[in-house]
């Protein structure tokens, strides 16, 4: 089978851990040990989050005022580099030395006119006070919005429409090469407004899970996997009577609300997958990876 896996940020930092390159490590080491198996079963495409890795970008340019920040588009750029290298070195480690792997910047297209434009919610970069906020936003028109008691500012998080790469990763794929790719979401790129045709990139951040759908469905994917650090999608979460839906159909899940913040895009990306594809999805544990490409564990969705 061809299995396309969308590594969740957990799965490059728990939740508390400092963001040292050290920690980054030692989790990508434990995520591409879970990993190999399948690799060596199946024909494997890995994304991953990149979140925690740009935050800390955007801290770091902040402590240098000589130089304008870098724009989102090579943030996520720099992080795709610096992710897809420890996850091909830690696969390197224990795939079997014949088999190939690589790791591609991806440039996902997004429509400029796409409506989340007028509504950023996505979280990006440091927490500033009220005063300091309102100063960025006159300087760099920026958009703020509340966080906590702090305020930070957010971006758009538009429709994934199309990869630029996609042939190279098929024609990688058909090596039977573990690729690592649309790593974050992507590179947000747009085309001109002035109509010359020439890409640019855009401020604005793509959801992991929806760029790994496309992807996927691009591919031809047999199964689609979000590997979280839950052993899948619950009802009740939090609560006395919470309790794990194991399989269900998109139909099925629609019946009920997750939330946004967390397991909903998960949910209503995997949702997409099935129903575009007939094919199935599953949410899951790391841990839990062989199983869940097996069907046998997570949140299975089916036609």
């Amino acid at each position: 089978m061809l299995v396309v896996v969308a590594l969740g940020g957990n799965a490059l930092l728990q939740r508390g851990q400092a963001m040292t390159a050290e920690m980054q490590r030692m989790n990508i080491r434990t995520a591409c040990a879970a990993l190999a198996p399948v690799a060596e079963e199946h024909q494997l495409v890995i994304s991953h989050g990149n979140g925690p890795q740009v935050g800390l970008l955007a801290l770091k340019e902040q402590a240098y005022s000589d130089v304008d920040a870098y724009p989102l588009d090579i943030l996520d750029a720099q992080t795709e580099g610096m992710i897809g290298y420890m996850v091909e070195q830690e696969l390197g480690n224990v795939l079997p030395e014949d088999r190939p792997f690589a790791s591609l910047l991806t440039m996902i297209e997004v429509d400029p006119a796409d409506p989340a434009f007028a509504d950023p919610t996505k979280f990006v970069g440091p927490v500033y006070d009220k005063e300091q906020a309102d100063v960025l936003a006159g300087e760099k028109a920026w958009v703020f919005k509340q966080d906590g008691d702090k305020w930070r500012r957010v971006v758009a998080s538009p429709a994934p429409k199309r990869i630029f790469e996609i042939e190279p990763v098929k024609w990688l794929v058909e090596m039977n090469t573990v690729v690592v790719c649309a790593g974050g979401g992507g590179i947000p790129t747009a085309f001109a407004a002035d109509g010359s045709g020439a890409l640019e990139g855009v401020e604005a951040v793509i959801d992991k899970d929806w760029a790994s759908e496309l992807l996927a469905r691009d591919l031809g994917a047999d199964v689609y996997v979000m590997a979280t650090d839950t052993d899948g999608v619950y009802l009740d979460w939090g609560t006395p009577s919470q309790r794990l839906i194991d399989r269900a159909t998109p139909a099925e899940l629609a019946q009920h609300a997750f939330p946004a913040g967390s397991m909903g895009p998960k949910v209503d990306a995997a949702c997409h997958f099935v129903l575009k594809t007939g094919k199935r999805a599953a949410i899951g544990g790391l841990k839990d990876i062989l199983e869940i490409v097996a069907g046998t564990a997570g949140t299975q969705v089916v036609a």
